[in-house]
């Protein structure tokens, strides 16, 4: 038999793009976040995410909005109140920091956390971030490429990490606390086919960004098949996202997208992920307010989680 699919959390709040923010969300701010963080933690939700943007420029702000946390400060405060989920950046834009500076941030998250940290890893799209930061929106590829295995030396067991690359290059240089963890997991986002390319070649996961159901099991068949040509074996973590849930029949308008019904229903549509090849699923809910939002995320972990 094969092993339940794992189900995680994109947080609210944090990311306000008008794409996914529920309404409520606009006045809501720390103590929602630790609520939400306590409720995944007691429903058994694999991971908390968050989201990375540095600023937002106007001609985007109505649609994205300007609300976006700082993932690493966020991430450490939901950590302190939380045992057992993990902490998933979904995506770190990791080519707008040099790679010791993201090592350590994210290695002293991971040492706080007790080793709970994921480092997910994208390309980035916002090009005003880029430019304000001096980095090379047209290169971002190629820095996100180098930033990888920058961040796997500077994430390491060692001390004193050493690369020695075309944009970044270093050694001598004494990073600690290390992180707990001997591995940090790098999943890989994206869903271009430089970034399935990327995550075959790079990551330890991939997180596709929106690829509908009848996407992706081409894109999982492309991922193995890089792999296999290339000779790696190490396992590979298969994300996806899903449509917005409800458990139950709601009594509002959720949206004609949302997969609504009974935990029986609702496990066996998501069954169908597992069936493709994915192992871990992010789930969002529809709802009202944050009660409704944690009543939710309780009821699937108690009535849905158990027939994945």
């Amino acid at each position: 038999m094969s092993a339940a699919l794992r189900y995680g959390i994109q947080l609210p709040v944090q990311s306000q793009s008008t794409i996914y923010a529920e309404p409520w969300e606009a006045a809501a701010g720390p103590d929602d976040l630790l609520d939400i963080a306590r409720t995944a933690d007691r429903a058994g939700f694999d991971y908390l995410a968050g989201c990375d943007h540095v600023a937002i420029p106007r001609r985007l702000a109505s649609a994205m909005s300007t609300v976006w946390y700082d993932p690493v400060a966020t991430l450490a405060f939901l950590a302190g109140v939380t045992r057992r989920v993990r902490l998933l950046s979904h995506v770190a834009v990791v080519g707008l920091r040099h790679p010791l500076l993201t090592a350590k941030q994210y290695a002293t998250l991971d040492h706080l956390s007790g080793g709970r940290l994921i480092l997910g890893v994208g390309a980035g799209h916002v090009r005003e971030e880029f430019e304000a930061l001096g980095v090379d929106f047209d290169r971002r590829g190629a820095v996100l490429d180098e930033s990888v295995d920058a961040l796997r030396a500077a994430l390491g067991p060692d001390e004193f990490p050493e690369h020695h690359g075309k944009l970044y290059d270093f050694e001598g240089l004494g990073q600690r606390p290390r992180p707990a963890q001997a591995r940090i997991p790098l999943w890989v986002g994206g869903s271009s086919p430089a970034a399935v390319r990327r995550a075959a070649l790079k990551g330890d996961g991939w997180l596709p960004q929106g690829d509908p159901r009848d996407r992706l099991p081409a894109q999982i068949g492309r991922l193995k098949r890089l792999r296999a040509e290339a000779g790696v074996e190490d396992p590979l973590t298969v994300g996806a996202i899903t449509e917005p849930l409800y458990v139950g029949t709601p009594a509002w308008d959720v949206g004609r997208r949302t997969l609504t019904g009974s935990p029986d229903a609702l496990a066996e549509s998501l069954r169908a992920y597992r069936a493709m090849g994915v192992h871990q699923v992010q789930v969002r809910f529809r709802c009202r307010s944050r009660t409704e939002l944690t009543d939710q995320m309780a009821a699937f972990g108690a009535d849905v989680a158990p027939h994945l």
